[in-house]
Formats: C-alpha cells, structure tokens, sequence
C-alpha cells in the first residue's frame, strides 16, 4: 500500500508531543499564526464556542506551580503525571489553554424543540467535539512551524481549578497546550497499523 503525501499530510505524521521547550520565546506573529488556524477548525453550527487563554511569564509559571502543588493530593500515577505538566507549562514559553463558552449549548438547547435534557447531551458533545478540533489544529500548526506542543489530559483531573485559575466559566471542556521550541529532536511512537483500526462495512 501506497501513502499519498503532501505538505499537510507531512505535518500531520511529524506531529508528537513534545513536553521539554528551550527558553526560547514565541514571536507575536508565530503565536497569531497559532491562534488563527485553531479559529478555523470546524464548529457545529458555526458557533465557534470556544476561548483561547494565552499565559505567559507570570501567568504560566503560576499556573505550573499551582498544578505541582495539587498533585501532591493525588496517588501515583497521577501525582506523576500531573508533576510531569506541571514541568512542561513551566518550561514552555507560551501556554495556551482553551475552553467551551457554552454558547452552543445554550443556543441549541433553546432552538430545538426537544426533551431539554437530551438537547443538552447533544449539544455539550457538538460543543466538545467542535473544541477538540480546535486544538488539533492549534497542535498542527505548531508542527508546520517547526514548534513542539502537547495536549496535558491529565489537567482535566483538575479541570474545575484550572477553569477557576483561568477565570473562565464552569466548561464541559478544557486544554492546557504549552508550546516552543523543542528542547532537542525527538521522535513520537509509532502508531497502530491501518488494519488494527480500520473496519470496512
């Protein structure tokens, strides 16, 4: 079997996570870049019920300690796990964290005319989905750019305290994505063959 490829699809097989950055800072344009392909990823409804929080100096290396602190009530492996984020926030020149508004939720709870609390469930889905694809974009840009990133779902074991930190709203969805330079080249695992994962009906 032959793979086709391009630039897009050489970006998407060069992306892993990265979770060890050099000090060096993120220009303003690299971060816009960033930013702006994340806003194009598709979105039900176009709502586009989404936030991104950039920390930086202050912000982020508060945001590391608070989450070195708070793993310390927690048994391995997340105590491990959330210690190893914390590092990561901390060694990353930028961290971008993004949320749900809970836009879509609210506008399609009330447009259609069903059992609100299945319109929700629908809805709270569409919404999560739309932002997960927002960070794939956001991770892949970085690639393209010759940044690293990682996507830290241990977080999410604290989600409510990082939305508190964020001053954001209560979400059903919530990333913490530090991105910079990679501290040195590394290489990602390798991922399942095609054949473990693909059913043909």
């Amino acid at each position: 079997m032959n793979l086709l490829r391009n630039a897009t699809l050489d970006t998407i097989h060069a992306r892993h996570s990265i979770r060890q950055f050099s000090p060096e800072p993120l220009s303003e344009d690299m971060l816009t870049t960033i930013l702006d392909a994340a806003n194009q990823a598709p979105s039900a409804h176009n709502r586009q019920s989404w936030k991104f929080v950039v920390l930086e100096g202050d912000a982020r290396t508060e945001l590391a300690e608070r989450v070195s602190t708070i793993s310390k009530t927690f048994e391995k492996p997340a105590s491990s796990l959330l210690r190893m984020a914390a590092r990561s926030i901390a060694s990353a020149p930028v961290t971008i964290a993004v949320v749900n508004t809970g836009d879509l939720i609210s506008h399609g709870t009330e447009l259609f005319q069903v059992d609100k609390d299945q319109a929700f469930d629908f809805f709270r889905t569409m919404e999560i989905q739309s932002s997960a694809a927002a960070v794939e974009n956001l991770l892949l840009a970085a690639t393209s750019l010759g940044l690293g990133a990682v996507w830290l779902g241990i977080l999410y074991l604290v989600k409510d305290r990082v939305l508190d930190f964020l001053q954001e709203p209560g979400g059903e969805f919530m990333a913490v994505v530090p991105v910079g330079k990679p501290l040195r080249p590394t290489q990602g695992p390798n991922k399942k063959p095609l054949e473990n994962v693909v059913k043909k009906i």
